[in-house]
């Protein structure tokens, strides 16, 4: 059936704008000004962004099939303390699936690739919460439980997912204000200060990572005695920080592909790894957070700080309302700013003379 279809053209590296360059993948490009129906086609044919798509798009239906079982089978809204781990297994479905939708549609101007990456920061922020929240009601060791800064822990949570959305989507263009004005807009880009944009987005996803980490990393690296939770859970935590520090390594790195640039544009390269370890890495981290919902709950139950509506749901749905904000501040003048000055393309000319309009662009960060 597929071979009856036209698939979209492919590019390299110097036909399309600088916004689309991705660090060592020197081919396997779509084209800069894709219909959104090409967008989907180009699912089933061999491009640069086609296993970034799949390799988060097939397990949002893993996570989701869980929280589908978590909420029916457990009956998770007549018990509060289920609720954290439905939230978390919530957010394990939304930031794979805002990741496969920005990788699906970003190719259609570069105004939307930015808008398309806003949604998928504020879903990875998103998650960092959902982290916290099952963190604060099954993981914290012992010791720490009912300390001040237990009760403090999902507020700062909250406040980091915050920072995490502002800084990823700073890290695009700048200011959101200065989107008016497009020369600042170009100075201030990501295009012009490649490296310092990368340092940014590193530090917006490290830092609440690290941070909701804390109570895991002391319990199963630092604490000794008694009150440091040892079970066999953490052997599943372990993996899960493996694969953490492993997914943080790919994508602050950028290989193999630095080293061998070419050779990994299809299959291989590290967004491709650090798609597949952090979806494995989050997998163990449920596993993990579920087996100690179930092992230690009745002593969580007895000692731990009650799950409300306000340190679980409540905090959820502020952090979607606050990453929601944080994406039209940066959309909206995007959208309202004047249309780039791009000539749209027939069919025979995105085809054959693609190569050529696609570096004469003029749009943010082109």
């Amino acid at each position: 059936m597929l071979s009856l279809i036209k698939l979209p053209q492919v590019f390299t590296i110097n036909q399309v704008p600088k916004v689309f360059h991705e660090d060592s993948i020197i081919s396997g490009y779509r084209h800069p000004r894709s219909s959104a129906i090409d967008c989907i086609l180009s699912l089933f044919q061999l491009t640069n962004e086609t296993l970034n798509i799949w390799t988060h798009f097939l397990p949002t239906w893993y996570f989701l099939w869980k929280a589908v079982t978590v909420v029916f089978v457990q009956v998770a809204w007549q018990d509060s303390f289920i609720w954290p781990l439905v939230i978390f297994l919530l957010t394990c479905c939304i930031y794979p699936l805002a990741s496969s939708c920005a990788h699906t549609f970003s190719s259609m101007s570069a105004r939307a690739r930015h808008i398309c990456f806003f949604f998928d920061y504020a879903a990875v922020s998103f998650y960092s919460l959902g982290t916290a929240i099952v963190y604060s009601a099954y993981v914290f060791p012992d010791k720490w439980v009912n300390s001040l800064f237990h009760r403090c822990y999902v507020p700062i949570a909250v406040l980091n997912t915050v920072f995490c959305s502002s800084l990823a989507c700073y890290s695009r263009l700048g200011l959101p204000f200065l989107h008016y004005n497009h020369d600042v807009v170009k100075r201030f880009s990501e295009c012009q200060r490649p490296k310092f944009s990368k340092y940014l987005r590193v530090v917006a996803f490290a830092f609440p990572c690290l941070f909701d980490n804390i109570p895991l990393l002391y319990r199963v690296f630092l604490c000794v005695g008694e009150g440091c939770t040892d079970n066999d859970t953490n052997v599943l935590h372990y993996y899960h920080i493996a694969l953490a520090f492993l997914t943080g390594f790919l994508f602050a790195t950028h290989l193999p592909e630095r080293l061998a640039p070419g050779s990994f544009d299809y299959i291989g390269h590290s967004h491709q790894l650090f798609h597949v370890c952090g979806i494995l890495g989050t997998h163990f981290q449920m596993k993990a957070a579920e087996q100690d919902m179930v092992t230690r709950g009745p002593w969580l139950l007895e000692h731990s700080i009650p799950i409300t509506f306000a340190n679980s749901v409540g905090a959820a749905l502020l952090c979607v309302v606050a990453n929601l904000t944080v994406v039209a501040l940066y959309s909206l003048p995007l959208l309202s700013a004047p249309a780039c000055h791009e000539k749209k393309h027939d069919k025979h000319d995105k085809h054959d003379k693609s190569a050529k309009k696609a570096s004469q662009r003029v749009c943010p960060c082109s």
